[in-house]
């Protein structure tokens, strides 16, 4: 690509992640070199084990991290919960600064936010630093107005009705 935006998709509806993803299949079909890092999540999700199934088939153009304990955060972060954030953003950091990846995918970026994980300036700061080229995707709700403001490109999911509130649980699938 000549030329790489910032976009997020934020709201309280669901298809968050889900458009991020499709974005990561498209760009597999184009042949760019992709990194997802996911916040707040670890371990058995739908997604991450599709992502995985491809990342072995292309080995050289998709890299899938997480850096989360699996645990919703409720209240205060643990301290682990604090480093394990940390250290992910440092790693997203790195990736941006080689500029060696067309489309980086921070998922669940404003809620690790929105629980101290990270702060608002760390979001601002990836936007800063990431080369020309690179496509920089923001996901999670509560996208504050500086990352919006920031942003080339925002979509907000807003639910209108949802069946959670019917008392369905999240089926593997289609919401995990």
């Amino acid at each position: 690509m000549k030329k790489g935006y910032v976009q997020i998709y934020t709201g309280n509806g669901k298809g968050k992640t889900t458009a991020a993803l499709g974005l990561v299949l498209r760009a597999l079909g184009a042949g760019l070199k992709i990194f997802v890092g996911q916040f707040l999540k670890h371990g058995d999700y739908s997604e991450i084990k599709a992502l995985d199934r491809y990342a072995k088939i292309y080995k050289d153009q998709i890299t899938i991290e997480q850096y989360g304990s699996g645990r919703f955060v409720k209240g205060k972060p643990t301290k682990d919960e604090k480093a394990q954030g940390q250290a992910g953003y440092s790693k997203i950091l790195q990736i941006l600064d080689k500029g060696e990846h067309d489309l980086v995918i921070v998922e669940e970026g404003n809620v690790a936010m929105m629980c101290d994980i990270i702060t608002e300036n760390d979001l601002l700061e990836l936007m800063e630093r990431k080369k020309d080229h690179v496509e920089l995707v923001i996901t999670g709700r509560g996208a504050t107005e500086r990352l919006i403001k920031k942003a080339d490109l925002v979509t907000e999911m807003k639910e209108i009705k949802h069946y959670f509130s019917e008392g369905v649980k999240a089926r593997t699938g289609i919401e995990k």
